[in-house]
């Protein structure tokens, strides 16, 4: 696999942590939209497009988020803590639609998507500057909008 090409969108206002959002293009033929790069306690790190998981309401079996109070569908309220843990005890909330299979793909990829992270920075400091997460968009293809959890 070779990453042929990284689109960023920076992140300017809104959130302190996600500092921007990346477009990766695989072999000329692939493109992954959504992926993260978030200022983390230890770094930088780069988080894969992900969506949040669901249970049912035992009453009449409409979905919710996990965080959700009450029933979306009928009101019943829901129990507290209905997330399972990690090994670290924190909830999980998303799961990953995308991800690395190994940890030599998933720091390759790591690097490309943080070196063009800081290219784009410099980037964004010239006249005129437009990024081309924006910009060059195929005319078939139009990016889902960027939605902030």
């Amino acid at each position: 696999m070779v990453i042929t090409d990284v689109r960023i969108r920076l992140i300017t206002e809104g959130n302190d942590r996600l500092l921007a959002i990346c477009a990766v293009e695989v072999d000329d033929e692939f493109v992954i939209w959504g992926i993260k790069v978030i200022q983390g306690k230890n770094g930088l790190f780069v988080a894969m497009p992900d969506r949040k998981l669901m249970d049912c309401c035992p009453k009449c079996h409409g979905k919710n988020h996990l965080r959700a109070h009450f029933c979306n569908k009928c009101g019943k309220k829901l129990e507290e803590k209905r997330a399972e843990c990690d090994a670290h005890g924190y909830e999980k909330l998303h799961i990953d639609i995308v991800h690395p299979v190994n940890n030599g793909c998933r720091q390759y990829m790591k690097e490309v998507i943080l070196d063009a992270y800081e290219d784009e920075i410099q980037e964004a400091k010239r006249p005129g500057y437009v990024s081309r997460y924006d910009s060059e968009q195929s005319e078939e293809f139009i990016p889902p909008p960027i939605i902030i959890n």
